[in-house]
């Protein structure tokens, strides 16, 4: 398992050519320290591990790595159902104003399609993403207070990730005084 920077992780995900929709991800904050944790999985590319925290409103630092090579019977159910309610979505921008102006069209025809058939919001979310061209998306399971089950259960199954990425997270944070509070 290698350590990297999280953008790193998410170029990786981004590049991959792996189904869009087929990503699923487990969120919420740490079990300890400051931050948020996140899994993502796909059945073709694996499990990634990330750990995050806002340095500032507009600076978000933080480590990841591979921590398995393919979701398997003992992952799956810790992962949402394509059913769940919350939805993700990783995005890349525009490259220019014609892409981002082609894209708005797109999406307007998209949205008048939904306001005049009755669809479900699921079906909306996937129409829309699949116009902004998102490279992953799908049901996640996220708790902004806290920690859902399912990320204790990754967290214990990749125990040596979890204290490894901590590490790196704590010394991430210890370089940036961020845990030093206003004087």
């Amino acid at each position: 398992m290698r350590v990297r920077d999280w953008q790193d992780i998410l170029s990786d995900v981004t590049d991959s050519d792996a189904d869009p929709d087929g990503w699923r991800a487990v969120a919420g904050d740490r079990a300890r320290g400051l931050g948020e944790d996140f899994y993502l999985g796909h059945p073709s590319m694996g499990v990634y591990h990330l750990k995050t925290y806002a340095k500032n409103p507009f600076e978000v630092k933080g480590a990841g790595a591979r921590v398995a090579r393919r979701v398997d019977d003992e992952l799956d159910p810790l992962f949402p159902d394509h059913d769940d309610g919350g939805r993700f979505a990783v995005r890349q921008g525009v490259a220019d104003e014609d892409e981002a102006e082609t894209k708005a069209r797109r999406l307007e025809e998209v949205l008048k399609v939904h306001a005049d058939a009755p669809t479900s919001p699921s079906d909306l979310f996937d129409d829309v993403m699949d116009v902004v061209e998102s490279p992953a998306f799908g049901p996640i399971e996220y708790d902004s207070h806290g920690r859902p089950d399912e990320l204790d259960n990754l967290s214990e199954t990749f125990e040596e990730a979890e204290e490894l990425l901590n590490a790196e997270l704590d010394d991430l944070i210890e370089d940036d005084d961020v845990g030093k509070g206003f004087q």
